[in-house]
């Protein structure tokens, strides 16, 4: 069955850019991980972006194209800079939460798609528990089918499970069936393995003297 999309005369969710994604990802996720660090400077900001935990794909962005994504976000009203009391140095805060008009668990979902792309439920609602509490399956259901209503999220089926995916940058993260979850997905043993062990050369016994 085709994903719910927004019903006719609601406003289409904001699109982005993948770098722009990326960004938006990041400064949701500090915000929540690490509040006593936020808002980000552009060096935070970069650095979040090319970490290489809980990141799919692994980038290694410049802080020019993070200013420009940045730059991006503030245009599409999704982010905002200021400078401290005495200090010279611009920090980024994200404005999310009122210019897509989800709450702070949604965002956290939101957030981890944009950061690892399509996932499955299971390990969608294990590492959304990092950011905001996700306390069940139905939890995390009810969520995905509130951002599925605004166009926000789809489901992705297929494969051995359905993955959601975010809308909002659909080229950012890995395609459909790749990527973060993958991996967990695999069987770490089993037919596929063995058969492929199974076609390695043997070799031959030894003559008898």
């Amino acid at each position: 069955l085709p994903s719910t999309r927004p019903t006719p005369g609601m406003t289409s969710p904001i699109q982005l850019e993948p770098r722009e994604a990326r960004v938006l990802g990041v400064l949701i996720e500090k915000e929540l991980t690490t509040p006593e660090q936020y808002p980000l400077s552009l060096n935070a900001t970069t650095a979040g972006c090319n970490q290489k935990s809980n990141r799919a794909p692994v980038t290694d962005y410049s802080e020019a194209e993070v200013t420009v994504a940045l730059t991006g976000l503030r245009h599409k009203h999704l982010a905002g800079a200021s400078l401290g009391a005495g200090s010279r140095v611009e920090r980024w805060r994200h404005n999310a939460q009122e210019g897509l008009k989800v709450g702070e668990r949604a965002l956290a979902v939101l957030a981890e798609l944009l950061l690892r792309g399509p996932q499955a439920p299971g390990e969608l609602r294990t590492r959304c528990n990092r950011m905001r509490s996700v306390p069940s399956q139905e939890d995390l259901a009810q969520v995905l089918a509130e951002l599925e209503g605004l166009g926000m999220v789809e489901r992705i089926r297929g494969g051995r499970a359905d993955r959601w995916g975010q809308t909002l940058c659909p080229e950012s993260g890995p395609a459909a069936g790749e990527g973060s979850g993958a991996e967990e997905a695999a069987p770490s043993g089993g037919a596929s393995g063995s058969a492929a062990a199974g076609t390695a050369p043997t070799a031959a016994p030894s003559a008898p003297p």
